[in-house]
C-alpha cells in the first residue's frame, strides 16, 4: 500500500486486502454543530496522537444520527496531510486486526482503526482480537495505531439479567461484579476516552437545519415548521435528520 498518496483503506476480509479510498466526504469540524465538548475532546487526543504523544484510543457512544461517524471523516480531512491515515473495518472482521497492525506498525504514519456501529451480541468472538490490539499481549501493542470506535452504547457487550446473578455488595457497600459481568465492562474501559453523544434541543436542531440553508432566502418561520415536522416524523432531531431534511426540502422546492 502506498501510504504516502493513499489517506484512507478499508479492509475487506473476503479477498484479504486493503482497498483504497479514492473519494471522500468533504466534511469539516464547522460542519458539525451542537457538539461543541466532544469535538474538542476529539481534536485535542487525535492532534497529541499525531504529534507522537500520548493519546487514547476512542470510544464514541450514544443516539444515532448525532456525529459519531461524521467526527473521523473531519479528522481524516483535517490532519491527513500531517500524517493521519485512516483504516476502517467491521466488528465481524477484528480478528483479523492483528494482521492488519503487523502490516502497518513500522510504517511512518499515524493509524486510526476506525470500527463503525461496535457492539457485540452472545456468542460474537471478534472483541476477543480487539481486546488484545487495545491492551496489548506479550507482544507491545503498536505506538503509531489508535482505535475509534462508535456505537449506540457505552458497554458494547449485549448485557443480560443473568449476568448479574454472581454480582454481590460487600459490608462497605462495594460492589463485585460477577465474572460474565466484569469481561464485558472491561472491553468497554479499556478505551481511554468515551464521549457520549445525545439528541439535542429543539434549538440545536434548528441551528443544524440553518447551517444547510445558507443560500436559502424563503421565509424562514416556514422553513423552521416544516423541518420540525419532519423531524417529528422521524422521532429524531439529530444532525442527520437536518441533513435528511436539507435533501427532502430542496427537492421539493
Amino acid at each position: 500500500m502506498d501510504w504516502k498518496n493513499t489517506y484512507a483503506a478499508i479492509y475487506r476480509a473476503k479477498k484479504d486486502y486493503l482497498k483504497p479510498v479514492k473519494h471522500f466526504d468533504d466534511i469539516g469540524f464547522d460542519d458539525l454543530i451542537g457538539i461543541e465538548r466532544q469535538k474538542s475532546a476529539l481534536i485535542q487526543n487525535t492532534k497529541r496522537f499525531v504529534d507522537g504523544l500520548p493519546a487514547n484510543n476512542v470510544l464514541l457512544w450514544g443516539a444515532r444520527g448525532t456525529g459519531k461517524s461524521s467526527l473521523i471523516k473531519a479528522l481524516l480531512n483535517a490532519y491527513k496531510d500531517e500524517g493521519l491515515r485512516v483504516i476502517e473495518i467491521d466488528r465481524e472482521d477484528l480478528d483479523e486486526l492483528i494482521e492488519i497492525a503487523d502490516m502497518i506498525r513500522h510504517e511512518p504514519y499515524k493509524f486510526i482503526i476506525f470500527c463503525d456501529d461496535l457492539s457485540f451480541e452472545e456468542g460474537e468472538k471478534g472483541y476477543k482480537g480487539l481486546k488484545r490490539i487495545l491492551e496489548g499481549s506479550i507482544e507491545k501493542s503498536p505506538e503509531n495505531i489508535k482505535i475509534y470506535a462508535t456505537s449506540n452504547r457505552r458497554h458494547i457487550i449485549t448485557e443480560y439479567n443473568r449476568d448479574n446473578e454472581g454480582t454481590k455488595v460487600g459490608r462497605n457497600g462495594e460492589i463485585h461484579y460477577s465474572d460474565s459481568v466484569e469481561e464485558k465492562i472491561s472491553l468497554s474501559d479499556r478505551f481511554g476516552l468515551w464521549l457520549s453523544f445525545y439528541h439535542g434541543t429543539q434549538q440545536e436542531y434548528l441551528n443544524m437545519v440553518d447551517s444547510y440553508f445558507k443560500e436559502y432566502k424563503g421565509d424562514m418561520e416556514h422553513l423552521h415548521h416544516e423541518a420540525l415536522q419532519f423531524a417529528q416524523q422521524r422521532a429524531s432531531k439529530s444532525g442527520r435528520t437536518a441533513k435528511q431534511f436539507f435533501n427532502y426540502f430542496s427537492n421539493k422546492e
